[in-house]
Parts: C-alpha cells; sequence; structure tokens
C-alpha cells in the first residue's frame, strides 16, 4: 500500500448525531482488519482550542498527553483505537488563522495578498497531511489510515473554509484514497411511525453543491432502516444501496463497529480505499469483552456523582466512560446519579426543600461518592459536605482535580480545625489557605497557561493503595489540568493528623495523590489524585483508581488486593505471582512484568481472573 488512506466524515441535518462515534468505529473497523490508524477533529470555530470554553458550551475538555486541550471527540478515538494523539489532532479554526497570520508576519508570502483561497485553506491541507503521517501507537513509521471529523454541520458558516479545504483534498490526494462518510439524521415522525429521507436528501444536496460527493450514508434513525427507505435514499443521493449504512440505536456504543460489521462497511471502505486486507476483520474480543459483557451485567453498584455542570453529562464524559471501563473489569452494573452540589447546601433546604432532600437521599443511598474536576465557586460549599459525609460515613470516595482540594479542605476544617480554611480560588482573603495557587502560573492569561498534560507522579510508599492499584513501585505518568495545588506548608499537618500524600511530583513540593489512613482506621476507600486519571482510561485496561474505586463501592477491593502481587520496600527482591486453586490456570493467560531502574517484579494480570474469586 502506498501513502495514507483517508476516511472524512462529515454531518448533516442536526449536529449531535454521533459522528465521533461513528468516525472512532471506521476506525476500530480498519484498525481489526491490521491497518495502523490515526484521528483527526476539526473544530470550526474561533477558539485556539477548547481550554477556555464552558462544559455547557461543547462539552468536557480532553486533555492529550502533550498538554493540548481538545475536544471530547479525541477521548473516543483514543478510547476506542487505544492510541495517544496530541494537540495537532485537533485543528480549529483559530489555529489555521493564527498559523497563516503568523507566517504573513514573518513575510513567507512574499507580498501577496492572504485570502481564504488559496492560504487557509492550503494551510488546512497541509496541516492534515502533516498530522495525518504521524505515529500514534507506539510504532515506527506513517500510519496506513487517516479517520478526519469535519464538527459541526454542513452548510455552517463557519464551516465553509473547511468544506472549500476538503474538496481541494479529494483532487490532491485523489479519489482512490479518500472516501466520505455523511452522517446524517432520519426522523421518524410520531403519528405515522413513517422514516422521512427528506432531511438527508437535503443535507446531501448541500454537500454536493460544495462540491463533496458521499461515498456512504449512516442514517441515524431509532431503528434499522426500511429496505424501501434505503432504496429511496440511494436514489437520491446517488450512493449504491449497499453504501446506504442504518446506525439505528443500540444497547451501548459498544455495537456500532458491529453493527458497521453486519452490513460489510469494512469491506466497501476497504474497495472504496484500494485496501485488501478487509476478510481479516475479527471483532471475536470486542464482542465478548465489551458489547455483551457491558449488557450482561447485572449486581448494581450504585454511584453518585457530585458535580456543577450535571445538566450535561458530555461534561463528565471521560469519568463516566471511566467508571463503565472499571464496572465491566470489576462485573457489576453502573447505576449513576448525579447531584448538584449547590443542592447539599442549607441554603438549597431553604430554597427547594424537596431538592434538598433527593439529593442527600442520593448521597446517603450511594455505594460511592464522587467528586470529579471543575472550576468556580458554585456548588463548593455542597462538595465540601460530601467529602465530609463520605470521611465520617466510611463511604468509598474518590477526589478527582478540584475533587482532592476538596478533601483537603474539608479535612482542614473538621479534623485540624480550622474552620475558615478554603482554596483562594474561592475565597483569595482566606486565613487558612489549604490550597493556593501555583506560583508559575499566568495570572492574566487564561488559555494554555494551566499545569498540563502527562506528568509524573511520585510514589511515597509502597504500601499505599496507590501502588497496589497501579502495580507500580515507583511512579506513574497521569495527566493534568489546574491551576491550583495543596498548599505545601499544611502538608506535614494533614499528614500528622491522618492524610497521608503518598503521591509527589518530582520536586517533592507538589502533592499528587492523598489516602486517608486513620481517619477513621477502617475506611474502605478515601482516595483523591490532582492528576485525572479518566483521561487515560480504556476498555479493557481500567484506571487503577476508578477501577479500585468501584471495587471498594462494591465490596470486592479487599477480595481483588489480595490476588495482585504489588512491590515491597525490600526493592532488589523478585517477587513470584501466588495463585489460589480456585484459579483455574486457564484462566490465568499470561502474566504483566514491569522494570523500573533496578526493580524487576511479575504480577498476575487480574483483567484474566475468574470473576468467582473477586466475590
Amino acid at each position: 500500500m502506498q501513502g495514507t488512506k483517508y476516511v472524512l466524515v462529515t454531518g448533516g441535518v442536526v449536529s449531535g448525531l454521533g459522528k465521533g462515534v461513528t468516525a472512532s468505529s471506521i476506525g476500530v473497523l480498519l484498525k481489526n482488519c491490521g491497518y495502523r490508524v490515526t484521528s483527526i477533529k476539526i473544530d470550526p470555530y474561533l477558539n485556539a482550542d477548547a481550554g477556555t470554553m464552558s462544559p455547557f458550551e461543547h462539552g468536557e475538555v480532553f486533555v492529550l498527553d502533550d498538554g493540548g486541550e481538545a475536544d471530547l471527540d479525541l477521548g473516543n478515538y483514543e478510547r476506542f483505537l487505544d492510541i495517544t494523539l496530541t494537540r495537532d489532532s485537533n485543528i480549529t479554526t483559530g489555529k489555521i488563522y493564527q498559523a497563516v497570520i503568523e507566517r504573513e508576519r514573518r513575510g513567507d508570502y512574499l507580498g501577496k495578498t492572504v485570502q481564504v483561497v488559496p492560504h487557509i485553506t492550503d494551510a488546512i491541507q497541509d496541516w492534515i497531511q502533516r498530522v495525518a503521517a504521524q505515529p500514534v501507537d507506539g510504532k515506527a513509521g506513517v500510519p496506513h489510515v487517516c479517520v478526519i471529523e469535519l464538527g459541526g454541520t454542513v452548510g455552517d458558516i463557519e464551516s465553509a473554509p473547511f468544506v472549500e479545504a476538503l474538496r481541494q483534498f479529494c483532487i490532491r490526494v485523489g479519489d482512490n484514497n479518500i472516501c466520505n462518510v455523511h452522517v446524517s439524521l432520519v426522523p421518524v415522525i410520531g403519528v405515522v411511525g413513517e422514516q422521512k429521507t427528506k432531511p438527508t436528501q437535503h443535507s446531501v444536496q448541500v454537500l454536493r453543491s460544495l462540491g463533496i460527493t458521499p461515498t456512504f450514508l449512516a442514517c441515524r434513525s431509532s431503528y434499522p432502516l426500511e429496505d424501501s427507505v434505503r432504496s429511496k435514499l440511494a436514489l437520491f443521493c446517488n450512493v449504491p444501496t449497499a453504501n446506504v449504512l442504518s446506525l439505528h440505536d443500540v444497547s451501548n456504543i459498544w455495537r456500532v463497529p458491529l453493527l458497521m460489521q453486519e452490513q460489510g462497511a469494512h469491506q466497501l471502505l476497504c474497495a472504496k480505499l484500494g485496501l485488501t486486507e478487509a476478510n481479516k476483520l475479527d471483532l471475536t474480543s470486542w464482542k465478548v469483552n465489551l458489547a455483551d459483557r457491558w449488557d450482561s451485567l447485572t449486581d448494581p453498584v450504585k454511584i453518585t456523582l457530585i458535580g456543577k455542570y450535571t445538566n450535561l453529562s458530555d461534561a463528565y464524559l471521560s469519568v463516566i466512560k471511566s467508571l463503565q471501563h472499571a464496572c465491566m473489569e470489576a462485573r457489576v452494573k453502573l447505576e449513576l446519579e448525579w447531584v448538584e452540589a449547590a443542592s447539599l447546601e442549607p441554603e438549597s433546604k431553604e430554597s427547594d426543600l424537596t431538592l434538598y432532600d433527593a439529593s442527600w437521599r442520593k448521597l446517603v443511598e450511594a455505594d460511592g461518592i464522587l467528586v470529579p474536576g471543575g472550576f468556580g465557586s458554585r456548588g463548593v460549599e455542597g462538595k465540601i459536605l460530601a467529602a465530609n459525609y463520605a470521611r465520617i460515613n466510611k463511604k468509598p470516595y474518590l477526589g478527582i482535580c478540584l475533587g482532592m482540594q476538596i478533601a483537603v479542605i474539608e479535612y482542614v476544617r473538621n479534623v485540624l480545625g480550622l474552620t475558615e480554611a478554603n482554596s483562594t480560588e474561592f475565597a483569595p482573603a482566606t486565613p487558612h489557605p489549604a490550597v493556593v495557587f501555583m506560583p508559575e502560573i499566568s495570572t492574566t492569561h487564561k488559555g494554555g497557561t494551566m499545569r498540563l498534560g502527562a506528568r509524573r507522579t511520585v510514589l511515597q510508599t509502597m504500601s499505599c493503595m496507590s501502588a497496589k492499584l497501579y502495580q507500580q513501585d515507583q511512579y506513574i505518568d497521569e495527566r493534568h489540568r489546574h491551576r491550583y495545588e495543596v498548599n505545601p506548608d499544611l502538608v506535614p499537618k494533614l499528614e500528622e493528623a491522618g492524610m497521608h500524600f503518598v503521591g509527589r511530583d518530582e520536586t517533592g513540593e507538589r502533592m499528587e495523590i492523598l489516602e486517608l489512613v486513620n481517619q477513621p482506621a477502617d475506611h474502605p476507600y478515601y482516595v483523591a489524585a490532582q492528576f485525572h486519571p479518566e483521561f487515560k482510561s480504556r476498555p479493557g485496561k481500567p484506571s487503577p483508581l476508578f477501577l479500585g474505586f468501584i471495587l471498594a463501592a462494591s465490596k470486592r477491593l479487599d477480595s481483588y488486593l489480595r490476588w495482585v502481587i504489588t512491590p515491597q520496600d525490600s526493592r532488589r527482591r523478585r517477587l513470584r505471582p501466588r495463585i489460589s486453586k480456585q484459579c483455574s490456570a486457564s484462566y490465568i493467560q499470561g502474566y504483566r512484568v514491569h522494570t523500573s531502574l533496578n526493580v524487576s517484579l511479575t504480577v498476575v494480570n487480574v483483567s484474566y481472573v475468574q470473576k468467582s474469586i473477586f466475590l
């Protein structure tokens, strides 16, 4: 195969149809045919990146290893394809115009008038080809296929330069090297129950008027497309009937690649792009370990998430996916309850007693309490009350970023007795700053100025919960996104009082992971991290902190830990797995070997251990 092939995914009629999941599913098909796949997301907004956008505007901000703040669809790509993308994998209007203007200021255009065509459109095409050639799977060499998703809806005024650039790009790379999958809505009119094709017809008409002819239609509908509807769409949209794919509602998103496989999408894609390995596709593991497993879970675990963006679940998309990954590994069914943090505060009791009571009831009935990241003072006191409840009542607690800072503030107030303690983010004049602004962070610029991306956390002891869950003995690497940190001046007092910071940065001054040691002594799980473990969680490879949280919430953590061999303080000793007689050799498919400096150890890969031993 010569050169990179491209799959362009566009959307019509309305936004939010699932272009990201469709693009990711196409990647899964091609990857499981044996091809190396990378992805690019185009967002036509003027922002340079998603970093300064409210979660209510665009969902969560997904953070990459290199510190890029990107659209949440890049999280879908990474999770589905198990790849590591870069900030350049997310193209925005702001990035393109910024790059072109910088070139103009340097004089690179030799006095020419800088215009949308050809300068902006050329910059877009050059960017795509440059990023498509970068490996994202840890292997050397150029990826075989790049899946490009154009955000928004075809016909939007802000996407016009990108559509024109992609029209030109089809000519640049050649028709045999690129295809278009147009995701559109086929609504069902409630009164007559008829699937309507007209919205898709109009959407394709707009796309073709802009110079791009769809190769495939991916039709979103509540139930499978009728044969007559499929034929009608093929006729009026000028695509073969076989290329009209029905992407109807399914029980979980991991069934979308299977749905496309059933319709032969992998064979059609490979034939269009001149790829010859379509017959190698094998999604058996994907079906058994993801799609079927999720639907088969029956033992419930109730997790209450305390947030401030609870009206939009996409604001916590990676957190939700991490909980799902952990539940699949622990073989429990997730029951996620949402609580608006402000509704736990005393003021809410006066203004809306029903909401206040309902919110506290969810907290009391929870098997585990999770406080994720966030910004701003709204709901902070409610989160502090939730952390206090989890600590006192021995409820498994997981705090992420702000959730860790909340746990520290609560502990300083109620254990150290400094009742006015707070974060300088919420109370700049607090007499007892438990959380402070990081000195190196800009106080005037918001975009891209936080502590971002993959950073190293050094474990302070081998006997802590985090070391056991990560199965690491020295350090871990996780992604960060924060401006504030635990006040290092308070750390000695906190540790003396029973809150231990078992993970710190490489300088030892910045707190990364806290664990509760003896307040109370038998707390099942009270762990918080300054980093965001959800960004690196994958199906089949859940985040260790999320897995520990779910296991503790389902009362399976102790059983799990008995099967995990973790490093000891004796660093040169070689450890061997202890395998119970209960555990048949057929369920142990291998060992995972970790080496770090002069440490060599072997551990049981608990992902393959029989379910019954954790019960």
